[in-house]
Order: C-alpha cells, then sequence, then structure tokens
C-alpha cells in the first residue's frame, strides 16, 4: 500500500556522520514524508527532527544544533543529515510518512554509534 525507501544507516564512530533518506509512496493515494524517529530497547519510540508543511522543523532537544532534517518536495524524498554523532543516537530509526487517513512507517534503519 506504502512504499518505503530508507537508506543511510550503519555503524560510526562517535563525532562521525550518517545521513539517513526516505522516500515514500502510496498506491492511488497520497502520502508525504512528515520526519524521523527512533528507538532504543526499552524505550518508547520518540520524535528526532520533523518538518512542517511550510518547511518549519522542530527537533528533540537532545538532537539540536547536530542533526538536519529536509526535504525534496519534488522527489518526497527526506533526510536527516546527523553529525557529531554520540553514543546515545544509537538507536532504530523509522521514517514517517502520512496520507489524510492514516499515519505509516518505513521499515526502521539501524544506527549505531560507538567507537
Amino acid at each position: 500500500q506504502v512504499q518505503f525507501v530508507v537508506s543511510g544507516g550503519g555503524l560510526v564512530q562517535p563525532g562521525g556522520s550518517l545521513k539517513l533518506s526516505c522516500a515514500a509512496s502510496g498506491s492511488g493515494f497520497r502520502v508525504w514524508v512528515t520526519g524521523w524517529y527512533r528507538q532504543t530497547p526499552g524505550k518508547q519510540r520518540e520524535l528526532v527532527a520533523r518538518i512542517t508543511n511550510d518547511g518549519s522543523t522542530v527537533y528533540a532537544d537532545s538532537v539540536k544544533g547536530r542533526f538536519t532534517i529536509s526535504r525534496d518536495n519534488a522527489k518526497n524524498t527526506m533526510y536527516l543529515q546527523m553529525n557529531s554523532l554520540k553514543p546515545e543516537d544509537t538507536a532504530v530509526y523509522y521514517c514517517n510518512a502520512r496520507s489524510l487517513r492514516n499515519d505509516y512507517w518505513g521499515q526502521g534503519t539501524q544506527v549505531t554509534v560507538s567507537s
């Protein structure tokens, strides 16, 4: 029903960078990508960064100044540039997309920050 293409996760040392990418498309209906969330064992899924329809952004306090969310509207593709990564950034990162009726989640991509 909704096809996600998510990439960019991996293993990186503290202080390193990764860039996540998410594209979403619906079968016969419109979807748009809205933000990135992450989840670690024992915790609820939490907002990392969100981008609104007017281009404004919201970041978790823990990533402000280090992460940047952006969107290519023509491709309905969203990015998360992650710099100065810390071990506490280790999580499965999920791309969120929505239609008028529903929220959808990508498959998740593992980000591990470790020396």
